[in-house]
């Protein structure tokens, strides 16, 4: 096989200058921790530190147990700063400042508005309030020399009762900055069909969704996600390999170092319905890691099975999922990919342009995305070997 410039390992490439294609990151997981010292002083709201270096701490400590339930409960202290314009304008703007400086030059946002009504802000209000934080953060990335798109993934708690309500917010706000639907929260217990009727409306609307599915919950809540609620991606999705039966093989690996015996692999019915139509599966992780949704497959990250997803031919993309929570970024995702598996330049172009395609942008303009990636990625290539 030829190579090519993006067969270069990406060890001589700042990957952060790289551009990079976000599309789960919740926007009440991405918090600067001295904004969330500051907000909380001015509303009295305790928190379990008093300085922006421990509080961090214990963010991340919080969340690296091992525990959905237990990541979640990190998320009483960021909603709490959360409910006023200034509080979710300011956290909006700094959400896409800090993602221009990691090298993201399209995001998707996600966040649960009726989560954020607390002190009297509508639903409306507190979407407009994101878009002006959302679009002032890009304005400052121009400024600054960067380039950044932003939408907003209007997101609808499962354990609540109100799909249809907030399906209904996401369309009347389709041309104003949102551009997809969500479904976040407890999934044990909470499958889709729980707003089957808000999907039904949403798909008359022809309006894209992604849906939480996959993680805390196994098979039943993917196959549910496809069926109840259309999704076009599944968010994390990452469980999907456990529909995936591995026999014994004597081969060596596809790769040119691989000397490990392989596997032949066997895909269950939902699993080969997600590969062979090419539903992207939003994975994540770290966070997959730390909240045990990949405890199947080990406790390290190498036995992550992302590799084995990405080795067979499934959409897989890079996201982050909280980076408050998980003390991540998304350059430092696809460093612990190329750590963890040893994929070269090419591998992070394959998974960056699977993100393009994923992206909930018209296929014009996901066609101009792809080609700035691309050409960049060869740029980075040239100048690493010259």
């Amino acid at each position: 096989m030829t190579s090519s410039p993006n067969d270069a390992a990406p060890a001589a490439i700042d990957i952060q200058t790289l551009p990079k294609i976000s599309l789960h990151d919740h926007l009440d997981g991405g918090l600067r921790p001295a904004t969330v010292l500051e907000l909380a002083a001015a509303i009295g709201h305790d928190l379990p530190a008093s300085d922006a270096e421990s509080l961090g701490a214990w963010f991340r400590e919080s969340a690296d147990s091992g525990s959905l339930e237990r990541y979640l409960e990190t998320f009483d202290h960021t909603i709490a700063v959360m409910q006023t314009r200034e509080g979710l304008v300011r956290v909006a703007r700094e959400f896409v400042e800090d993602l221009a400086l990691d090298g993201v030059v399209y995001a998707e946002v996600r966040w649960a508005p009726e989560q954020h009504t607390q002190q009297g802000l509508t639903l409306d209000e507190a979407v407009e309030a994101v878009q002006e934080g959302l679009e002032a953060g890009a304005a400052a990335a121009i400024a600054a020399g960067r380039v950044i798109q932003v939408g907003q993934l209007i997101t609808a708690m499962r354990h609540a009762d109100r799909g249809q309500e907030i399906a209904e917010l996401a369309v009347r706000h389709r041309d104003r900055g949102a551009v997809g639907f969500d479904i976040a929260g407890a999934e044990n217990g909470f499958l889709p069909s729980r707003f089957a009727g808000a999907f039904t409306y949403l798909a008359s609307e022809q309006f894209p969704v992604t849906i939480h599915a996959g993680e805390a919950a196994g098979l039943d809540s993917i196959q549910d996600a496809l069926v109840a609620g259309r999704a076009l991606r599944l968010g994390h999705g990452v469980r999907i390999a456990e529909d995936i039966e591995i026999e014994e093989s004597d081969e060596p690996g596809d790769r040119p170092d691989d000397d490990e015996e392989v596997g032949i692999a066997n895909l269950g019915r939902i699993a080969s319905w997600v590969r062979d139509r090419g539903i992207p599966l939003e994975l994540c992780p770290s966070s997959n890691l730390q909240t045990g949704a990949v405890a199947a497959f080990g406790e390290t990250i190498d036995a992550h099975p992302f590799d084995l997803l990405y080795q067979l031919g499934f959409k897989v993309t890079v996201n982050t999922d909280n980076r408050l929570m998980s003390g991540v970024t998304l350059t430092g995702e696809f460093e612990l990919l190329i750590d963890t598996f040893g994929y070269d330049l090419g591998d992070l172009l394959d998974l960056t342009l699977n993100a393009v395609d994923a992206a909930f942008l018209p296929l014009e303009d996901r066609d101009a995305l792809a080609r700035h990636v691309a050409e960049s990625f060869d740029a980075a290539a040239r100048q690493a070997s010259a």
